[in-house]
C-alpha cells in the first residue's frame, strides 16, 4: 500500500447528479473503502445544502449516516427562490466550503481527490498544485452532457471517469425506482442514501 496521504472532497450535489446521469447509486461505504486502498486517507468530506424547513429530508439519514461513519460532513441551508421564469429554485452552493478546506488541508496531504466535474474548482486546483498536492478529479466525460468542465479537466494531475469505479462504488442490487411528478426538482440536490 502507498504512504500517499490523501484527502478526499466530495460535491454531494454534484456526486449525485453525476451517479444519476450514470445510472448507478454511490454506496458511500465502498467508496471509503476503495481509496483507503490507495494510500493513507486522512480526511473524507462531504459537502451538502438541507432544506431547513422541511419537517423531513431524504437526505437526513444520508448525512446522519455519513458522519458516524468516517466522513466529515460539512452542510449549511439551502435557499429557495422563485426565478425569472416564476419556477421554484433551490440554491446551496457549497464551493467555498470545499475550497477553504482543501487549502487548510494542504500542507498535510499528498493528493486531493475532488468529486466534482464543477469548472469553478480549475482555481482550487492550480492553488492546491503550487503548494505541492496532486490532485485527482472524479466526474464523467461518458454522460450526454458530460459531467465534467473541459478546462477542470486539462488542469488536474489525474482524471478518473466516474464510469470506471461503478463495479467498485456502486450499490448492489440497484434498482432505480420511478419518480413521481413532485419529486424530480428535489432530486437536484439529494444525493441517494447510503448503503448500510
Amino acid at each position: 500500500m502507498t504512504t500517499e496521504r490523501i484527502a478526499l472532497f466530495i460535491d454531494g450535489s454534484n456526486l449525485y447528479a453525476t451517479a444519476k446521469a450514470l445510472a448507478f447509486e454511490v454506496d458511500y461505504r465502498r467508496l471509503l473503502k476503495e481509496f483507503s486502498g490507495r494510500g493513507r486517507l486522512i480526511r473524507a468530506f462531504y459537502y451538502t445544502a438541507i432544506l431547513e424547513d422541511q419537517e423531513f429530508s431524504s437526505l437526513r439519514p444520508l448525512v446522519d449516516w455519513l458522519d458516524y461513519n468516517g466522513y466529515r460532513v460539512v452542510t449549511k441551508p439551502a435557499k429557495e427562490f422563485i426565478d425569472a421564469t416564476g419556477r421554484r429554485k433551490l440554491k446551496g452552493n457549497m464551493d467555498l466550503e470545499l475550497a477553504i478546506d482543501a487549502l487548510e488541508l494542504a500542507s498535510h496531504i499528498d493528493r486531493a481527490v475532488i468529486f466534482s466535474g464543477d469548472g469553478d474548482f480549475r482555481t482550487l486546483v492550480e492553488a492546491l498544485q503550487r503548494r505541492g498536492v496532486c490532485v485527482t478529479i472524479v466526474s464523467t466525460l461518458v454522460s450526454q452532457p458530460p459531467m465534467v468542465a473541459d478546462e477542470l479537466r486539462r488542469q488536474c494531475d489525474e482524471f478518473i471517469d466516474l464510469s470506471t469505479l461503478v463495479s467498485k462504488l456502486g450499490r448492489e442490487n440497484y434498482d432505480r425506482p420511478e419518480r413521481r411528478a413532485g419529486e424530480e426538482r428535489r432530486a437536484s440536490v439529494q444525493p441517494a442514501s447510503p448503503a448500510l
